[in-house]
């Protein structure tokens, strides 16, 4: 069993002015469009296997985090149209070298007098102590999260 010093959680939450149901579309069905809003943070998201939109498809990111161009190829382990949350597993790239584990999951609920709250949770294990929590990699998603809530009240 993992140490508790290993594993993590964190979560953060963003106020956007989009709907819920367009913040989910842009990661569940349109992943691919997201380096159009925020191409000097993600400059794309390629399908490897399966389908847009479908649990058990196989994406694959290529993103700039902390100033070095990174992947994550990543399985899409849930999808709830009902909540718009989606959830995606790493399953290789930059972000194993350091962890074990690293799962995202991103909610996004509406907000009383209109726009949306989206919920980020990064849930991960490390390799060892010596790896930071990743509160960088957390600011990242809020700043494309801001990107894309941008690009979509613009009508896109």
């Amino acid at each position: 069993m993992a140490s508790s010093a290993l594993t993590g959680k964190l979560e953060t939450d963003v106020e956007i002015k989009a709907s819920p149901e367009q913040f989910h579309d842009m990661f569940s069905n349109r992943p691919h469009n997201v380096h159009h809003t925020c191409n000097e943070k993600i400059q794309g998201c390629d399908l490897h296997d399966g389908d847009w939109g479908t649990v058990g498809s196989i994406v694959c990111w290529n993103y700039v985090h902390d100033g070095e161009a990174k992947i994550a190829k990543e399985v899409v382990k849930a999808i709830d149209p009902e909540k718009n949350s989606i959830t995606f597993r790493v399953i290789e790239g930059d972000l194993m070298k350091e962890y074990k584990s690293f799962v995202l999951h991103i909610q996004a609920s509406p907000k009383s007098g209109g726009g949306s709250i989206v919920h980020w949770t990064l849930e991960y294990e490390k390799l060892h102590e010596g790896i930071a929590h990743p509160e960088t990699l957390l600011q990242f998603v809020l700043d494309v999260s801001k990107d894309i809530d941008a690009y979509l009240i613009q009508g896109n």
